[in-house]
């Protein structure tokens, strides 16, 4: 057996073995390399990136003096919160939802975040 053939069949035991969740998140990573994003994983406090992948949550927080919309973007290796400031709601900002979001990482209690980040949706699948 050739160590190409070796390697194809690890391969294929390892697609077997795997949980759902680890092969979601397997092909959300293989989705990320081909739009060219960054990993959140690699993502940090600073630099201008964009990120792609699936809004898993879609939150309206009532505040006193700023409404805000927060969704957690997750591409397969790490989460991203973007934060719409004075947003109740946005046409197609929902869970499930696959899109790519540009902006300027912050830290947040410990969790990365992007404010009014500019995005863009993808077609429903």
């Amino acid at each position: 057996m050739t160590t190409e053939e070796r390697t194809g069949l690890r391969r294929f035991l390892d697609r077997l073995t795997a949980t759902d969740s680890e092969l979601d998140a397997q092909e959300l990573q293989r989705d990320v390399a081909k739009c060219g994003a960054k990993p959140a994983g690699e993502c940090q406090r600073g630099q201008v990136v964009s990120v792609s992948g699936r809004l898993r949550t879609v939150a309206y927080t009532p505040r006193t003096n700023l409404p805000t919309l927060e969704a957690d973007l997750w591409d397969g290796s790490d989460v991203v919160t973007l934060v719409f400031l004075g947003r109740r709601s946005i046409a197609g900002i929902e869970p499930g939802r696959q899109l790519t979001a540009r902006g300027r990482i912050a830290i947040r209690d410990d969790r990365k975040v992007i404010y009014n980040p500019y995005y863009e949706l993808e077609a429903p699948r």
